[in-house]
């Protein structure tokens, strides 16, 4: 049984799913991205299954709360926040620092409630256990909106915008804070399947890092490389859709 929480927004109408749902898919955004990130996901996938994005504080409908700057207070609290969709078989799909906190939240479900998805799916992201020394949050206002622009999420046009810096500003440099000051605490692997995707030209991650996910699971792993850069995906849709529904075949 599903309960209202503004951690949670359903990618589709209930109603194209109501009777038919056998899984569930939620998706974890990238830092400054929000829940709506996924919609074009969302409609992609097979109507059985039911599409969720995680909504971090300070952003949309939420632009009014703090954002949460430690990838360890976020996991405690979409950990608890997810206790009511955790009904039928589910699977974590992550991008960029939502794939780290994707892996964080199944450990901790795997760990207290016994729950293994059916498949973690980590995009865009080198593994917890690879380091790298990134202070962007540490920069002034203009050297963050010069890292959102070549990563490429936001149209640099949208980030001239000074209503729009504003409004964005504060989310972004607390998404940044907590996936850069993370660090991985070792611990038991997790037992679901693990499938890396990367961008081949993510100047975030690279091949290397990317496969040393395959470190954090008993279960099976693959690793997948596209064309592109850090927000590759927006272009893979179609085949991302299809390898995240057939975790649950």
């Amino acid at each position: 049984m599903t309960v209202d929480s503004p951690w949670v927004r359903r990618l589709r109408p209930a109603s194209v799913s109501r009777g038919s749902t056998r899984c569930r898919l939620v998706c974890f955004p990238h830092a400054g991205g929000a829940a709506t990130y996924f919609a074009p996901f969302a409609e992609s996938l097979p109507a059985s299954v039911d599409v969720l994005g995680v909504q971090y504080p300070g952003r949309q409908e939420r632009l009014g709360e703090r954002a949460l700057d430690s990838i360890a207070a976020l996991t405690d609290a979409v950990a608890a926040e997810l206790s009511g969709w955790l009904d039928p078989p589910v699977a974590f799909f992550g991008h960029s620092m939502g794939a780290t906190l994707a892996y964080e939240v199944a450990r901790v479900l795997e760990a207290d409630r016994g729950l293994v998805l059916e498949a973690l799916f980590a995009s865009g992201r080198r593994a917890p256990s690879t380091v790298r020394d990134e202070r962007v949050h540490l920069g002034g206002d203009p050297s963050l909106l010069r890292e959102v622009v070549r990563l490429g999420g936001t149209p640099a046009v949208l980030l001239d915008d000074e209503d729009v810096q504003q409004m964005i500003l504060p989310a972004l440099r607390g998404d940044y804070k907590a996936i850069e000051t993370y660090v991985w605490e070792p611990g038991p692997p997790l037992s679901c399947p693990i499938s890396a995707f990367l961008g081949a030209a993510d100047p975030l991650t690279v091949e290397g890092e990317a496969a040393a996910w395959a470190h954090h699971t008993t279960g099976d792993f693959e690793l997948r490389v596209f064309p592109g850069g850090h927000f590759y995906l927006a272009a893979q849709v179609p085949v991302l859709a299809k390898l995240a529904a057939a975790a649950f075949d």
